[in-house]
């Protein structure tokens, strides 16, 4: 089978669920997507334990797929850029403080508390995890998904201040995270003892020379479209932005997911307002919106159907469900350490702290991470903590959400 054939098969299975979920289930796109999927999996799985299916060549299709390759070095450019696209700036810069807070402390803070919870657990029943390995775990699971809370808080009619605090963190969160585990996994796998000094120069090279880089990408997409009024040509810059600007970002060793982000708010923001028509502005829009909504069906099918090839560790099924348990209390005291940092200065919505703890789910980048550990008993061992922490993000908070969010408010 070629990639051509590989190509073809998932976008045919992911626009058959897309229209099963519009047509019967009307559930949240990504999350419905990934669930259809996830039980397909299972069901492949159980039948080739207990029947005589041979399903080897839908396994060897799957195992074709290079998931961090395909999520990290395909699919989150356009999405990070599509999302930052699309972000409402207005209460976005009100709280561009505790958004910042969230997405650089908060995700310390989580790591920390998260490895410090793994690494305790992991310790009381005799598995051989230590302290940096359980480090590792929070920080990449510590990134939240942009793409899924945004449209659930949406469709429960979130106060706009809220979606702006969950849009904004999500959006940053991704790179940090991404910088945090990177810099672990080096130590990890190299063995160097933990430096909190090498830890914090790698964080601020990556994460503000990528931000840095970004602004700058932005402004030159800007300034090129500022000059032609054909918005085919402005089509086009943005996705050169998304793209080689991601590329080059990696490239120059600094964070590509924050670029792509700085690089995205900039053209909402001034490329938007200064630098386009109507006409532009308006297929623009409709021209991402369909980049986004189809690589996010595509990266959630992927997501469910990955559990046919990946290598689960079901000795650690405990640990994996206790994951689960620290993911959530690692989340509520980084977002209640930050709030309480702000309360005396800014007043948020109730329940807010209900909101963004449950609502901090976690999705393809976190899996995407994981996969990119070379095999062995560790990386099985995170894997299967990861798939279990992301299948109930999605699955039970994704789709209990809307009910909390109403409740709340």
């Amino acid at each position: 089978m070629t990639w051509t054939d590989l190509i073809a098969v998932t976008i045919t299975l992911a626009a058959l669920a897309t229209y099963a979920n519009h047509r019967f289930l009307r559930q949240p796109p990504t999350i419905a997507l990934m669930g259809m999927a996830l039980l397909a999996s299972v069901a492949v799985l159980a039948l080739m334990r207990w029947t005589s299916l041979d399903a080897g060549k839908i396994v060897a299709l799957v195992n074709a797929i290079d998931f961090r390759a395909v999520l990290l070095d395909g699919i989150l450019p356009f999405l990070l850029f599509a999302g930052a696209l699309h972000v409402d700036l207005r209460p976005l810069h009100d709280a561009r403080a505790v958004i910042a807070a969230l997405a650089t402390i908060g995700v310390v803070i989580s790591m920390a508390v998260c490895g410090t919870l793994v690494w305790a657990a992991s310790t009381a029943i005799g598995a051989s995890m230590s302290f940096t390995e359980a480090l590792l775990f929070g920080a990449l699971i510590a990134p939240t998904d942009p793409i899924a809370v945004i449209g659930i808080l949406r469709s429960a009619k979130a106060p706009e201040s809220l979606e702006a605090l969950m849009a904004g963190e999500s959006l940053l969160n991704d790179g940090v995270g991404v910088v945090l585990f990177v810099t672990l996994a080096g130590i990890v796998m190299q063995g160097d003892p933990v430096s909190p000094m090498h830890i914090a120069t790698s964080f601020v090279t990556e994460a503000a020379g990528g931000i840095a880089f970004g602004l700058v990408l932005g402004w030159v997409g800007y300034r090129l479209m500022l000059g032609v009024d054909d918005y085919p040509v402005e089509i086009f810059v943005t996705l050169a932005i998304a793209s080689g600007g991601y590329a080059a970002a990696s490239a120059m060793h600094v964070s590509g997911p924050l670029a792509v982000v700085a690089a995205g708010l900039v053209i909402a923001s001034v490329g938007r307002s200064h630098g386009m028509s109507d006409t532009t502005r308006g297929q623009l829009d409709a021209f991402w919106k369909i980049v986004d909504e189809m690589l996010n069906a595509i990266l959630f099918m992927l997501v469910g159907l990955e559990i046919l090839v990946v290598a689960l560790d079901y000795r650690h099924l405990g640990l994996a469900l206790f994951a689960i348990v620290a993911v959530l209390a690692s989340r509520w005291v980084s977002v209640g350490a930050v709030l309480a940092a702000f309360r005396r200065r800014r007043r948020f919505a109730r329940g807010t702290l209900a909101i963004l703890t449950w609502g901090g789910l976690r999705g393809g980048i976190s899996l995407a991470l994981v996969l990119s550990l070379p095999p062995g008993e560790l990386g099985a061992t995170l894997l299967t903590m990861t798939y279990a922490v992301v299948v109930f993000s999605l699955l039970v908070q994704g789709l209990t959400l809307p009910r909390l969010v109403r409740a709340k408010l």
